[in-house]
């Protein structure tokens, strides 16, 4: 029978720049330690330490709580030990917390908790904590920490997407913003480009285009009157919708064939069918078959 327990998978960024920055023998040993230093912190503070998987760490914690306090002072301890190191050798960490039924197997750990823990860490960006845990309550504001709605993120596997909220641990962060900014600040960044959202630039071939939060939402498609047309047969007629939602950009499949999501970074690729999930950082999308045909249409974005 399994046991009630709260998974976190932590993973570094940024790790081929640091090689090509400092060779394999510095980043090696940068990765190493940090991975080690990660493993100290979390058991320090009431996790077992499954397993390292490269620059990754699987933990387990017995209270979704602990868990999510635990990965806030690593993120707040990272960020102090970030300022002392030169940028070059800036490795960000990105986690994904769940809580769910597991199985531990000869020191090993199976579960929808761990799939979801992977998956949610692969989606998040650098210094980003996703979280999808019913045991938690998210109107508290215990030791400055926040939480965010992402809304609802499909994950591979699974029938029904998570509900999923973001992390705030920086302290002087507030719920709405991440940062305060002065009235001409504000005012800059509204010529510039969304001063309250978030922008999404899409590029196919030599066409690009940027939407930002306000001008959402808008048909990706083969049919002229979408937003942003791509001209291919293997593309439904109205494909995919970018939409606004709690604060984050949505993709949603709404094509026959499905979409492919592939996240700069992530260890796999997400497929899309009748389904959504959030577009965060910078990655590719395929219209119509998989990453592995060549003649599939692909959809570079980066979200601003």
């Amino acid at each position: 029978m399994g046991v009630q327990t709260t998974v976190v998978f932590t993973d570094l960024t940024g790790s081929t720049s640091v090689f090509e920055s400092l060779g394999n023998t510095r980043a090696t040993r940068a990765v190493t330690q940090l991975t080690h230093w990660i493993c100290d912190m979390l058991r320090a503070r009431g996790g077992q330490v499954i397993k390292t998987l490269g620059d990754g760490v699987l933990t387990v914690f017995s209270d979704a709580t602990a868990a999510v306090h635990a990965v806030v002072d690593l993120q707040r301890e990272h960020q102090t030990n970030l300022l002392q190191q030169p940028l070059a050798e800036h490795l960000p960490i990105r986690v994904g917390v769940a809580t769910g039924e597991v199985e531990i197997v000869n020191g090993d750990c199976y579960g929808d908790a761990v799939n979801v823990a992977s998956r949610l860490c692969d989606l998040a960006g650098p210094h980003e904590i996703w979280v999808d845990s019913s045991d938690l309550d998210y109107a508290s504001r215990v030791n400055g920490i926040r939480y965010r709605s992402l809304g609802p993120v499909s994950v591979r596997g699974r029938v029904e997407p998570c509900q999923v909220h973001q992390v705030e641990w920086h302290e002087d962060q507030s719920t709405d913003f991440i940062t305060m900014q002065g009235e001409a600040d504000l005012m800059s960044r509204a010529a510039h480009g969304d001063a309250l959202g978030q922008e999404v630039r899409l590029t196919w071939g030599d066409h690009t285009r940027s939407f930002r939060s306000f001008e959402l939402p808008a048909h990706i498609g083969r049919i002229r009157h979408c937003d942003f047309v791509v001209a291919n047969p293997r593309v439904s007629r109205m494909h995919t919708r970018l939409e606004w939602r709690h604060g984050r950009i949505m993709i949603v499949d709404v094509s026959s064939y499905g979409t492919w999501i592939r996240f700069a970074g992530a260890r796999s690729e997400l497929l899309l069918r009748r389904e959504e999930c959030v577009l965060h950082g910078r990655g590719e999308i395929a219209l119509g078959a998989s990453f592995n045909d060549s003649a599939t249409p692909l959809v570079v974005f980066e979200v601003i």
